[in-house]
């Protein structure tokens, strides 16, 4: 069983389970069922506020976030670029809400979401030596993780911090 972010309730059963015993689990998992939904609502209004408070409705709006990216973001990307050896491709931001960066490994284009202007400083560092790890590291490893223990020895709790200020869950 798992809920979905709007509250539906998405059940898998074997293959020939009878509506019945269907029905009983479901019955017998009531209260579970119900604290779940809570919590998917309370853990969706969270993120919802915590989103909010960067207003990028109007192309001002975004222009001026954009502005603050540009001075965040290149020194972060040419400091680590050059301690790891990397090259980055193009850097683009975007309104992403879903992930703080994302890397192409092949052409070396990295995203990075506007929201990060809502992180602290450090964790903004984080999720940019995350996404210039992934190009010497694809996936998320244990040769991914050393590269993250070598060059952000704080990236676990850093991490930690970007989800408890986010709501966003792993």
């Amino acid at each position: 069983m798992r809920i979905l972010k709007n509250g539906d309730l998405h059940v898998t059963v074997p293959l020939g389970y009878t509506k019945a015993e269907l029905k009983a689990f479901l019955e017998q998992n009531q209260e579970w069922i119900r604290q779940a939904r809570q919590n998917t609502f309370e853990r969706e209004k969270r993120r919802q506020e915590f989103f909010s408070k960067l207003p990028l409705e109007t192309r001002e709006q975004g222009e001026e976030a954009y502005r603050r990216l540009q001075q965040m973001i290149p020194p972060l990307v040419e400091k680590y670029a050059r301690l790891m050896n990397v090259k980055p491709g193009r850097i683009c931001y975007k309104a992403m809400i879903s992930q703080w960066g994302r890397c192409n490994v092949k052409n070396h284009d990295i995203c990075f979401s506007a929201y990060l202007l809502l992180l602290p400083d450090w964790c903004v560092e984080h999720v940019v030596v995350h996404e210039l790890a992934h190009l010497k590291e694809a996936n998320h490893g244990a040769s991914f993780h050393a590269l993250m223990d070598t060059y952000f020895p704080r990236w676990r709790e850093a991490r930690k911090e970007t989800i408890r200020i986010s709501g966003m869950e792993e």
